[in-house]
C-alpha cells in the first residue's frame, strides 16, 4: 500500500509530481483547524507551510501520522514537543532560501541607508518640487560601504548575508552559539559576544530562529547599545521587543530599522507605519521567489520520502525522536 499523504498549500508542480509518484496524495489548500483535524487520522504523512499552524491538538488527532515535513526553514508553526511525544518526524528544508532571505537582507539593508523606499514614496505623491530639496538630504544618506556589519546568526542565511556585505566592502562580526571557522577564513568575520557585536558594528542584522532563548534577545537594555545605529530583522519578529524598538525610533536613539518579521502578522497597523524615513518594512516574503519556491518544495518532499525510505535527512529537527519511535518502523517505501 502506498503512503497516503496530504499537501496543505500550494506547492509548486515540480515538487508535487515527485510526490506522487511514490505516494498517494492530496491537495487540500489551506484547510481550517476544524477541517484538517476531520481528515488528519486518514494520513502517514504531512507536508505544511508557515501559514498552517499544526497544534497539540491536531497532533493529538493524528493516530496514523508519521512526518511532518515544513516547507520552511522555520517551524515555530509546528507544536514540536507534541509531535515528537506522539513519535511524528518534523524536517525542515535548509539552505535552498539562503540565497533568496540574503539577497532580501541586503536590499533591506541598502534600501535603508540610501533612503531608496522613501524616495520611491516621495517622488510618487509629488513631492519633488526641485532639485535643492533632495540635495539637503545628503548629510542624512549613507552609504553601506565602509561599515561595520554585526550578524546575530550565522547559519546558512548568516553566512550568505556575511559574503554579500563583505563584497559591498564592510567589515564583518558576528555571534553564533558555535563559532564558524569556514565564514571567519572566507570573509575574515570575526566572532564576538551580543553585546560586543551591537557595540562594534554600524549595521546590525538579525538572523536567528524564534526559540525561547532569542525571545525579546534584542530589548530595551540592548536598543540603548545600539543608540546611533542601524537594525535589520530576517529572522523572526520575536526576536525584537517592537515597543522598546519604537520607542528608541521616536527618541532618536536608533537611526534607522528596516524588517520583513513582526511580532504579529499580519500587520495592519503600526507606529512604525509613521516613521517612513527611517523605516522599510516589508510583509514577511523574504524567501518568495520563483527559484527559491521550487528548490524549497523539492527538499520538502526529498526529507519526506528518505523517511519513508527508512533514512534520516540532515534537515530533522526532533532527534529525540528517534527515541521514541524508531527511523525503521517509518518505512513504506
Amino acid at each position: 500500500m502506498r503512503p497516503k499523504i496530504l499537501v496543505v498549500f500550494k506547492i509548486k508542480s515540480k515538487p508535487l509530481e515527485m510526490l506522487k509518484k511514490h505516494c498517494d496524495v492530496d491537495v487540500s489548500l489551506y484547510p481550517s483547524k476544524e477541517e484538517l483535524l476531520s481528515i488528519i487520522d486518514r494520513y502517514d504523512a504531512l507536508i505544511v507551510s508557515p501559514l498552517n499552524k499544526v497544534d497539540g491538538e491536531i497532533i493529538e488527532r493524528a493516530s496514523n501520522l508519521k512526518v511532518i515535513s515544513t516547507h520552511s526553514a522555520g517551524y515555530d508553526h509546528i507544536d514540536i514537543e507534541a509531535a515528537t511525544k506522539k513519535g511524528i518526524y518534523v524536517t525542515k528544508v535548509s539552505g535552498v532560501l539562503s540565497e533568496a532571505v540574503a539577497e532580501f537582507a541586503v536590499g533591506l539593508m541598502i534600501a535603508l541607508l540610501r533612503k531608496i523606499a522613501y524616495s520611491d514614496k516621495f517622488i510618487r505623491k509629488g513631492k519633488w518640487d526641485s532639485h535643492r530639496t533632495v540635495w539637503g538630504w545628503y548629510n542624512k544618506i549613507e552609504t553601506v560601504y565602509g561599515k561595520k556589519v554585526g550578524i546575530l546568526g550565522m547559519g546558512a542565511i548568516g553566512k550568505a548575508i556575511a559574503r554579500r556585505v563583505k563584497a559591498l566592502g564592510t567589515e564583518v562580526f558576528y555571534w553564533s552559539r558555535t563559532r564558524k571557522e569556514d565564514i571567519e577564513k572566507e570573509v575574515n568575520a570575526k566572532w564576538l559576544p551580543i553585546d560586543d557585536v551591537l557595540k562594534q558594528s554600524d549595521i546590525v542584522v538579525l538572523a536567528l530562529p524564534a526559540t525561547p532563548e532569542t525571545y525579546h534577545i534584542i530589548n530595551e537594555e540592548r536598543l540603548k547599545l545600539l543608540e546611533g545605529k542601524y537594525l535589520i530583522n530576517i529572522g523572526r519578529g520575536s526576536l525584537v521587543d517592537e515597543k522598546a524598538l519604537i520607542k528608541a525610533l521616536k527618541g532618536g536613539k536608533l537611526k534607522g530599522f528596516a524588517t520583513d518579521v513582526y511580532e504579529r502578522e499580519p500587520l495592519q497597523e503600526s507606529e512604525l507605519f509613521e516613521m517612513e524615513w527611517k523605516t522599510v518594512l516589508t510583509p514577511h516574503h523574504a524567501g518568495l521567489a520563483i527559484e527559491a519556491m521550487e528548490d524549497m518544495g523539492v527538499q520538502a518532499v526529498k526529507n519526506l520520502l528518505m523517511l519513508l525510505r527508512g533514512e534520516i535527512p540532515e534537515g530533522l529537527v526532533n532527534r529525540d525522536v528517534l527515541k521514541i519511535r524508531p527511523i525503521e518502523e517509518l518505512k513504506m517505501l
